[in-house]
């Protein structure tokens, strides 16, 4: 029992961190490694200066969209992890984490609709940058898709995690 809540609140831990990650970070969609778009700026390497130059996005409702229910995935997520820490001292002997579970599970849904609207709707998001056939999906996109299923699974494995002692 003790080796599988320590799994649970690995996997937990990792899921939260990669999902921050795939948020915040910059490689959404990816042009050539010189230019970038991710969830809040668009960003160019200048070859004079050698630095990147980064200008928000163009706020287009599809894109507003996904950046709600990214932060929100992250925020139930957290949520859900704070939660289970809770019901880990307090709910008695047998007691089942729903809640935590529900949380888990709410984030892993939110995070699939997030990184399916951007799938579906990149064109209209990134309207106002360079041509999309000369790119490609970035990494933090896959890391969002990657989430999804591992949010999902940790979900299900609180619903049906006891309490034991």
């Amino acid at each position: 029992m003790a080796s599988l809540l320590i799994f649970v609140t690995l996997l937990h831990l990792i899921t939260l961190a990669v999902l921050f990650i795939a948020t915040m970070e910059k490689s959404w969609w990816v042009w050539d490694g010189t230019e970038h778009s991710d969830l809040w700026y668009n960003c160019r390497f200048d070859n004079e200066t050698e630095a990147w130059f980064c200008a928000s996005s163009e706020e287009t409702e599809w894109l507003q969209a996904v950046q709600v229910l990214m932060v929100l995935s992250v925020v139930f997520s957290a949520i859900s992890f704070l939660i289970f820490l809770g019901q880990l001292f307090t709910i008695s002997k047998g007691g089942l984490f729903y809640l935590t579970g529900v949380c888990q599970a709410f984030a892993g849904l939110n995070a699939f609709t997030a990184a399916l609207i951007y799938t579906l709707h990149n064109k209209e998001i990134l309207e106002d940058s360079r041509e999309l056939s000369s790119g490609h999906f970035g990494y933090c996109f896959y890391l969002a898709w990657v989430c999804v299923p591992l949010l999902l699974c940790s979900g299900i494995m609180y619903i049906h995690l006891r309490k034991r002692e």
